[in-house]
């Protein structure tokens, strides 16, 4: 009978190197894929706030000076509730930014200030701005 031989060291430290480098390839793949699907649900979101702002702007005949006016408010005309939910969070679980009146001679203006939560930066941190 024959006594079964393990791996010796080399051997496994070379397979954990070999899958080493095998993650080092394909991770940050994966990782920009989180980071693009974030934006596209930024986006998504600001469009579902712009759908409610337009109903908005049908009954009450202007633009809410908040978001908060799409959840609650006792003006006269006010139809709503306008979302059907809390005003959700960015995806990067910090605040939308409503500005009224919006740049470029636009009623309002809806942004994410991404990852980091300030105005500007790149990749991640980028503004997402919904026109």
């Amino acid at each position: 009978m024959k006594k079964a031989r393990g791996f010796s060291l080399i051997e496994l430290l070379i397979v954990l190197i070999i899958l080493g480098l095998l993650g080092s390839l394909v991770a940050p793949k994966l990782f920009s894929k989180v980071g693009s699907s974030k934006k596209k649900t930024a986006v998504a979101q600001m469009q579902m706030f712009e759908t409610a702002i337009d109903t908005y702007r049908l009954d009450m005949g202007t633009v809410p000076s908040s978001l908060e006016e799409l959840r609650r408010s006792n003006a006269a005309n006010w139809d709503g509730p306008y979302l059907p939910k809390d005003i959700p969070l960015d995806p990067w679980g910090k605040p939308y930014v409503y500005t009224v009146p919006g740049s470029d001679n636009r009623p309002y203006d809806i942004l994410s200030y991404g990852l980091d939560g300030k105005p500007g930066g790149e990749g991640e941190s980028e503004d997402v701005v919904h026109k």
